[in-house]
């Protein structure tokens, strides 16, 4: 599973694309021109009031079958370089939510920016999320998971075990977001208590 970066809360151009919100007037002016819609996506929203810790954190312990779960550090930057690499190609929906390649600096995690993984026997990173912090508002800037332990439930384990840590020093509200073909990233955001409030669609000319 790949779970796209949240979508952007403007319409933008890139390139000859477009991204608005769905409920845009102008979507039917630029359809009526022959542009097409290439692609959907969706941001949700999860409030530390609707937090359900033992839910969340009985995911945490069953990711814990799979994998070694916990913070990432320092120590753990060629690991995600390696799994970032790994999956560049996995992220669907195109420009509303792409992810921009990591770098050894912004594989490393910080107090603004924090990152939750799940590791092998090996000490491979077999999934992993970056969290954007802003005061009490954190922003999942994506989560992925290696191919072959897809469908373990990892992505949502790292993702809960972030969510719990946060709401612990403060945090209030929580954003994520990505692509509608991606079924299990949405599923993996629903069942840890993010509620959709925007969907977006990508245009393209034809």
């Amino acid at each position: 599973m790949a779970a796209n970066p949240p979508v952007s809360h403007t319409g933008r151009v890139q390139g000859e694309q477009l991204v608005l919100r769905s409920d845009d007037v102008r979507i039917a002016e630029f359809v009526g021109d022959g542009w097409r819609v290439v692609a959907r996506s969706w941001a949700a929203q999860l409030t530390a009031a609707r937090i359900d810790a033992d839910a969340l954190s009985d995911i945490v312990r069953r990711g814990r079958r799979h994998g070694t779960l916990r913070e990432l550090d320092g120590g753990d930057v060629e690991p995600v370089l390696a799994l970032d690499s790994a999956t560049l190609g996995d992220y669907p929906g195109g420009i509303a939510t792409q992810h921009t390649p990591l770098t050894r600096s912004t594989a490393w995690a910080t107090p603004a920016r924090r990152g939750f993984g799940a590791f092998d026997e090996a000490g491979r990173a077999i999934a992993i999320t970056f969290v954007d912090l802003d005061g009490q508002h954190a922003e999942t800037d994506f989560t992925v998971v290696v191919r072959e332990r897809r469908g373990l439930g990892l992505g949502t384990a790292v993702k809960a075990a972030s969510v719990l840590t946060l709401r612990a020093e403060g945090v209030e509200v929580f954003r994520t977001g990505g692509s509608a073909e991606n079924s299990a990233g949405l599923a993996s955001n629903l069942a840890l208590g993010y509620v959709v409030d925007e969907e977006w669609v990508t245009l393209s000319p034809s």
